[in-house]
């Protein structure tokens, strides 16, 4: 009899939850976050090599741009507008394909200026660039 008196206390409905499933499940979605955290950075840490003095570039199927302190651009030692260097390199590239373009910057050139320079030349159609610097 003390058996049958237990049942009706068994069908009563369970009043507490069972946290142990939800802690499960964040623990893993925590470890989950501090794994990819780290990865989810910008920047890429690099650590450039060291190079000596290579030779120069060939002087076939090159142009020069050059842009001097005052933030005047030159293609082949011809001043130019930036607006203008665009069109006469899509003109360049269309009669040779192989056009690579070297870059001659001052030091003292505002980066902005170098920008828009890189970026005309490239919505020209330049794959080949390269860039000038002086040895230390």
């Amino acid at each position: 009899m003390a058996i049958g008196s237990n049942r009706s206390s068994d069908q009563e409905a369970m009043s507490e939850i069972n946290v142990t499933p939800l802690v499960d499940v964040m623990l893993v979605l925590l470890v989950v976050f501090i794994v990819t955290a780290p990865l989810l950075t910008q920047s890429v840490k690099v650590n450039l090599p060291k190079t000596v003095a290579t030779g120069p570039a060939p002087q076939d199927h090159l142009a020069t741009v050059s842009i001097d302190g005052q933030g005047k651009v030159f293609l082949n030692t011809q001043p130019v507008t930036i607006e203008a260097l665009g069109q006469q390199l899509s003109d360049w590239l269309s009669r040779d394909a192989e056009l690579t373009v070297q870059f001659n910057v001052d030091s003292a050139v505002n980066y902005g200026t170098v920008a828009q320079v890189m970026a005309v030349v490239q919505r020209a159609g330049i794959t080949k660039l390269s860039l000038l610097h002086q040895e230390q």
